[in-house]
C-alpha cells in the first residue's frame, strides 16, 4: 500500500514522505490515526504543502536542535497528578501533560507528537522521557511525578 505521511512516524518517515507499507499496517494503524493519507495523483500535489508546514515547525538545523537538547536536559520538570495511597496514579500521564509541564518549567514549547514515552507512566516518582527534536537528536528529560 502506497501512502503519504502527514506526521512523523518512528522508523518509517517524516511528513511528506511517500512510503510503501503492508496493507494491514496502513489500513489499521496509519490511516485511522491520521498519520498518513492514501497516495494518488491528486494527493501527490499535497506533498509540497505538507513539506512547507513541516519546515515551519521543524527545528532549524542540527546546531539548533543541540541547543534545545541542552536546555531540555538541564530542566527539572515536576508534574502533579492525582494518586492513591499506594503511589499509583488515577489514569496515566499523557504526552500533552508532559508538554505543558515542560513549558511551565521554563522550557521551549514542544510538539506533543515529538515526545516518546517507552511505557505508560502510572506511578509517582522519577521517570525518563525522550523527545525527538531532529532525526539525529533526541533529548532525555527527567520527569518527577508527585501526588496532588
Amino acid at each position: 500500500m502506497k501512502l503519504i505521511l502527514t506526521h512523523e512516524v518512528s522508523n518509517l518517515g517524516s511528513p511528506g514522505d511517500v512510503v510503501e507499507v503492508k496493507d494491514g499496517y496502513g489500513r489499521n494503524y496509519l490511516l485511522p490515526r491520521g498519520f498518513a493519507i492514501a497516495w494518488s495523483k491528486g494527493a501527490e500535489k499535497q506533498i509540497e504543502t505538507i513539506r512547507k508546514a513541516r519546515k515551519a515547525r521543524e527545528v532549524r538545523d542540527l546546531g539548533h536542535a543541540q541547543e534545545i537538547k541542552n536546555e531540555l536536559e538541564a530542566l527539572n520538570v515536576r508534574l502533579s497528578s492525582r494518586a492513591g495511597n499506594s503511589g499509583r496514579l488515577f489514569g496515566a500521564v499523557t504526552v500533552a501533560d508532559i508538554a505543558t509541564a515542560v513549558s511551565k518549567a521554563g522550557g521551549p514549547a514542544l510538539d506533543k507528537r515529538s515526545i516518546e514515552i517507552p511505557t505508560p507512566i502510572k506511578t509517582v516518582g522519577s521517570h525518563k522521557v525522550s523527545v525527538r527534536l531532529h532525526p539525529e537528536v533526541a533529548a532525555s528529560i527527567g520527569l518527577t511525578i508527585v501526588a496532588a
